[in-house]
This record gives structure tokens, C-alpha cells and sequence, in this order.
């Protein structure tokens, strides 16, 4: 009796651990999502790089976590980026030193598989042909 309500207070206690690591990874999207707008840079792709138990924010046990964002200025190049996080709050984003983006906005992907001229939605402007 005493072990089945420890397994299912452990079962409850793992499941709750992963579902705040599980809103930590979409709180650094939208995070991510709205630095590389104010950079003016392309968001590529944003993955949790490490996680480890802690103590403090709101609940009392939470995760520090870091997470790798990836991004170009260009289309072509590829730069990374580091951002810390202990429970819901943002402790720190790390950006590397990269060449200032040569486009008025970032590039926005537009039509089936990807965006540009030879697209569908793509080169609104009619400078490509």
C-alpha cells in the first residue's frame, strides 16, 4: 500500500519536472522568436543544450537550463547563441560577434518550401525574374 502511493507520487513528481522543462523550451522560442526580430536576423533553430535540478524560482525545485540558438545573417551563414534560464525567468543570452545583416528585414520563408523568387508568394516586389 505504502509503496504504491510512493511510485505514484514519484510517477507525478518526474511528470511534473518534465512538463516545466517542456514550457522552458517554449518560453525560449517565443524568447528566441522576438530577440532575432530585434537583431534583424533569421532564426534557424533553438534546442535545450543542457538541463540540471535547482533550487529557487516560484515552486521551490526547478531546472537550469541552457539552450542553443542558431541563426544567420545571410542566408548562408550559420552563428550560435547561448541562452540561460533558470525556471521561467531568462538569466542571460549570449550573442557571438556577427556581421550586421546586409537586408532591411530579416527573411521571412513564405510559400511551400521556403520563400524567395521560383516560390509560390514569393518576390512581391518584381525585381526577380
Amino acid at each position: 500500500m505504502m509503496t504504491d502511493f510512493l511510485l505514484i507520487a514519484g510517477l507525478v513528481i518526474i511528470a511534473a519536472f518534465f512538463w516545466q522543462l517542456r514550457q522552458m523550451a517554449e518560453l525560449s522560442r517565443v524568447f528566441a522568436t522576438s530577440e532575432c526580430k530585434k537583431q534583424r536576423v533569421q532564426l534557424l533553430a533553438i534546442a535545450m543544450e543542457s538541463a540540471r535540478p535547482s533550487v529557487g524560482g516560484t515552486s521551490g525545485l526547478t531546472w537550469k537550463a541552457k539552450f542553443l540558438l542558431e541563426f544567420s545573417t545571410d542566408g548562408i551563414n550559420q552563428y550560435k547563441a547561448s541562452i540561460w534560464m533558470h525556471g521561467k525567468k531568462i538569466q542571460k543570452i549570449q550573442w557571438p560577434i556577427f556581421p550586421e545583416p546586409e537586408w532591411l528585414e530579416a527573411p521571412e520563408s513564405t510559400g511551400k518550401f521556403g520563400g524567395g523568387c521560383g516560390s509560390r508568394g514569393g518576390c512581391n516586389s518584381g525585381s526577380c525574374k
